[in-house]
């Protein structure tokens, strides 16, 4: 059974930078996986922030270029989100996405996954970020 468990949230101010982890389990890494980063904040539907494939191929949402870096340790099946210069609009519960059978390039799966049903999701962890 797969299992994603994430880690790493909390609060932060302005300007901060947090790293986030995701475990994921019960699976061998392959090229055709594709892992990803995703966020919901209160009343918002879920959006894609980062998600990098098989090949380590990355995509990013244009509201966070510049500052989260997503990356992985395949030896170790572990998902990273590094997040610096953090803003108040970047507050929101993150969750650590994977898909086995991606359909489409990580392009277009970062920005059609948010809404699907398909793959594995972890619980998710919570970032706040407040003066």
């Amino acid at each position: 059974e797969v299992q994603l468990v994430e880690s790493g949230g909390g609060i932060v101010q302005p300007g901060g930078s947090l790293r986030l982890s995701c475990a994921a389990s019960g699976y061998t890494h392959s090229r055709h996986h594709m892992l990803g980063w995703f966020r919901q904040a209160p009343g918002k539907e879920r959006e894609g922030v980062a998600a990098i494939d098989g090949t380590g191929r990355s995509a990013s949402a244009a509201s966070v270029k510049g500052r989260f870096t997503i990356s992985k340790d395949s030896g170790e099946n572990i998902l990273l989100l590094q997040m610096n210069i953090l803003k108040p609009e970047d507050t929101a519960m993150y969750y650590c996405a994977a898909d086995l059978s991606p359909p489409q390039e990580v392009d277009g799966w970062l920005r059609e996954h948010s809404s699907s049903t398909r793959g594995y999701w972890g619980q998710g962890t919570q970032v706040t970020v407040s003066s």
